[in-house]
């Protein structure tokens, strides 16, 4: 294979088409069904799904014998499935999604979720990098082994629209299409950080998340405070102490021993050497403000903190009213979202009935404490690498990148990873992703690193390439 004519093909196409189409994909604000309940009657999925399917087809004659289909199941977002034919009995699965956090607070002048700006290299809007270039960057590095006439084996594209809520539509897919997805060997998902946009990052694990609405109610109304104070528990003390059982409020280190694992020590050791790469960017990427500091100035525990301890954000209140309509009111309850990463060995069903029983028991002062369970999946721990896939790796980061590959495991959840891992223990998987330094997925002023979504459509050409050539060899 010519890397540099594969170099030239795939910036090219990402000049010329990826680019403006997730320009356009960046405008439809397809919120996850947990964030849109009236998803279907709004509409917006079903365009953003049009918006790929009409590219994704206009590129199939290029692949001849390709075929595409929106899956749709009754009650359930859909799903856009490629299969791209290939030599030999061995299947790639690609993966990636299309649904969209919601919009979030605080963007710079200028930007905004819907609204997508080009600034030097980067592509500024909700989606571009989590997760919508998946699709074209995998169809940009199948059509660019196409253009060189390079084997590949068969590949199926999987594009969910779910995962942001949790990826509960996708086991009834994933059962659905079984029997034509068939048994991959190769996993790929490009839904996944970069420590750094300098060189290739594979991601080892993935922490699982649980959580849900935690609520406190202490009356049936709210009352004069001056009335009641004193004798009426306040519902945030009480949630204050209930979230004291769970989360040391001096440290933020995670009480119970229930919601620890043994971590690996190939991962300790893999979390210094990502430590030793990235020094203090492992901090300073996030925009803390003046004067603040992490809770440790120790790297590889920082590390380790983000991938495979647990720990809790607040990620959302309810019936408290804004400042300025706030009167001199012992408010009747106090409601909270939280959010809990658990390391990925850990079962995440588990974590969120221990945690549902945590917080509800003995409740203070007799207060009516309720735990709605939104979330409980279970992260990912990859597999040994083949001596194949880990050669491959090496070299498609000097090739492209210019640098060594890194290894290290990613905090968030990809709920479809530790699904496939169960399914299929002997496939083999490239986790990897344009998430990395200021991208702020999630948050505002979310981009994506054009160059880097180039570079890794060039790592997934190349390693499907050897994948196939190490099949062959077999």
């Amino acid at each position: 294979m010519d890397t540099a004519r594969l170099n030239r093909f795939i910036s090219g196409l990402w000049d010329d088409e990826i680019v403006p189409q997730l320009v356009e994909y960046i405008r439809i604000p397809n919120k996850s069904p947990m964030f849109d309940p009236k998803w279907v009657e709004h509409g917006y999925m079903d365009a953003a799904v049009k918006l790929m399917e009409t590219w994704a087809r206009s590129k199939l004659s290029s692949l001849p014998g390709s075929r595409l289909e929106v899956v749709r199941l009754e009650g359930r977002t859909p799903l856009i499935y490629i299969e791209v034919p290939g030599t030999g009995d061995d299947t790639v699965v690609l993966y990636g999604h299309l649904d969209k956090q919601p919009e979030m607070t605080g963007w710079a002048e200028g930007l905004g979720p819907w609204t997508p700006v080009i600034k030097g290299d980067k592509l500024y809007g909700r989606g571009g990098a989590d997760d919508g270039y998946a699709i074209f960057g995998s169809l940009a590095a199948l059509l660019a082994l196409h253009e060189q006439g390079v084997p590949h084996a068969r590949c199926v594209v999987l594009i969910e629209a779910c995962e942001e809520s949790g990826s509960y539509d996708l086991p009834y897919y994933v059962d659905h299409l079984a029997d034509r997805i068939g048994n991959p060997s190769l996993v790929v998902c490009l839904d996944s950080g970069c420590g750094n946009y300098d060189q290739l990052w594979l991601t080892t694990s993935l922490r699982g998340m649980t959580g849900g609405e935690l609520t406190v109610q202490v009356l049936e109304e709210g009352v004069h405070s001056g009335d009641a104070s004193g004798v009426v528990p306040s519902s945030f003390r009480i949630l204050r102490d209930l979230l004291s059982r769970l989360e040391d409020q001096e440290t933020g280190t995670i009480k119970p021993k229930e919601l620890y694992v043994d971590i690996p020590p190939q991962r300790i050791e893999q979390a210094k050497k990502s430590a030793q790469v990235l020094g203090t960017a492992v901090y300073d990427k996030f925009p803390f403000v003046e004067g603040m500091h992490p809770v440790t100035e120790d790297l590889t525990e920082l590390v380790l903190n983000r991938t495979w301890r647990p720990q809790l954000a607040v990620t959302g209140v309810d019936g408290m009213p804004p400042l300025e309509s706030a009167g001199n009111v012992l408010r009747p309850k106090t409601s909270v979202k939280l959010s809990l990463r658990v390391p990925p060995t850990l079962n995440g069903a588990k974590a969120g009935q221990f945690l549902k029983q945590l917080l509800e028991k003995d409740p203070p002062y007799g207060a009516k404490v309720t735990f709605k369970l939104e979330k409980d999946g279970s992260g990912w721990n990859a597999p040994q690498l083949s001596p194949w896939l880990e050669e491959a790796v090496a070299k498609a980061s000097e090739t492209y990148f210019g640098a060594p590959a890194a290894y290290m495991g990613e905090g968030g959840s990809i709920p479809f990873m530790g699904m496939l891992g169960e399914k299929f223990p002997k496939a083999q998987f490239l986790i990897t992703g344009v998430l990395g330094p200021h991208s702020n997925a999630h948050g505002p002023n979310e981009f994506l690193h054009i160059p880097t979504g180039k570079k890794v459509s060039m790592v997934v050409a190349d390693v499907v390439a050897r994948h196939f050539e190490q099949g062959a060899k077999a």
